[in-house]
């Protein structure tokens, strides 16, 4: 089924490009400021268009967005000074009006509406990977068990809306749709036993690169 938006309920009217900028009528009702034409002169990664896959369904009411997938749902409130248009099947995310408050937000929430888009269709994940004698990953049913040189091993319970995969005892595959869960667990799974930096012996992840240490040298007799 073709994802659906309903701009009609953002309070806000999309007018279309002037020079290739976004121009809206912003609704005293709505924002609580004086009637006026907006020009989104968007950010480097605000401006970005989101394309929306055929399998994602998207329902506004006012601020707050829906995206179902065939991965999950997530749901994501908006504030007032961003607006979303939408054409045919790409999304876009606007400012609503030009405030310093509403610069600084733009690009976060065309982020974050692409990661809701992205997660609910393809997923993500994260690698992590043990470096140590003896360090052990194992999954039993929900729990996540490592083995990281303590005198008892640490269980970790899975989110629901996570999976987690071990291979080879040391590597470890966090997946999921929603991205900021996925990073978060991935975060307290490290956060165990961060890599030193001498041997870079601990838990890190697999794109992580360790800046490492010398040693000290013996001192001079």
């Amino acid at each position: 089924m073709a994802a659906s938006l309903h701009t009609s309920q953002l309070g806000s009217a999309f007018l279309g490009k002037r020079n290739g900028i976004c121009v809206s009528t912003v609704p005293v009702t709505h924002l609580g400021f004086r009637r006026k034409t907006v020009e989104c002169k968007e950010s480097r990664i605000g401006k970005q268009p989101i394309e929306v896959p055929a399998n994602v369904v998207i329902t506004l009411e006012g601020q707050d967005m829906k995206v179902k997938g065939p991965l999950g749902e997530l749901a994501l409130s908006y504030p007032r000074e961003i607006a979303i248009d939408r054409q045919e099947s790409v999304l876009k995310v606007c400012k609503a009006v030009e405030t310093r408050r509403a610069n600084q937000m733009h690009g976060l929430f065309r982020t974050l509406t692409s990661n809701m888009v992205v997660g609910v269709s393809k997923g993500f994940e994260k690698k992590l990977q043990l470096v140590g004698v003896g360090y052990r990953a194992t999954v039993e049913g929900k729990e996540l068990i490592l083995s990281l040189g303590f005198s008892h091993p640490v269980k970790m319970t899975i989110p629901d809306d996570l999976k987690v995969k071990v291979d080879e005892n040391t590597r470890i595959t966090v997946s999921g749709y929603d991205k900021s869960n996925i990073g978060q667990f991935a975060a307290s799974i490290r956060k165990w036993r961060p890599p030193e930096p001498y041997k870079g012996k601990g838990v890190k992840y697999a794109d992580e690169i360790i800046r490492r240490k010398e040693g000290k040298a013996g001192k001079k007799k």
